[in-house]
């Protein structure tokens, strides 16, 4: 494994924090927004014989969160490679 110079140190870690910022971002719209604050909003909706709302909060949230997860996977492995740290 490579390490990168200090100044692209500094580069990988911005670029890894904006990514978690965006998807922590995300994943608490979901989980709070759709979950509690639209939830009379989306519950006019229906979604397999329930209510979209009810659905976010019981389920969509940690759907969201586990594709999150991959979507960071995927990223990291690019940003990895952009600053050659990655693995062989």
């Amino acid at each position: 494994m490579n390490h990168a110079p200090e100044s692209g140190a500094a580069a990988y870690w911005k670029e890894n924090v904006r990514l978690l910022m965006t998807l922590l971002v995300v994943w608490f719209v979901v989980s709070y927004g759709a979950g509690i604050l639209l939830v009379d909003l989306l519950n006019q909706i229906p979604l397999g014989g329930y209510k979209l709302g009810f659905f976010f909060a019981q389920q969509g949230s940690i759907y969201v969160f586990v594709a999150l997860i991959f979507i960071y996977v995927r990223k990291m492995n690019q940003l990895d490679r952009k600053y050659d740290v990655h693995e062989e």
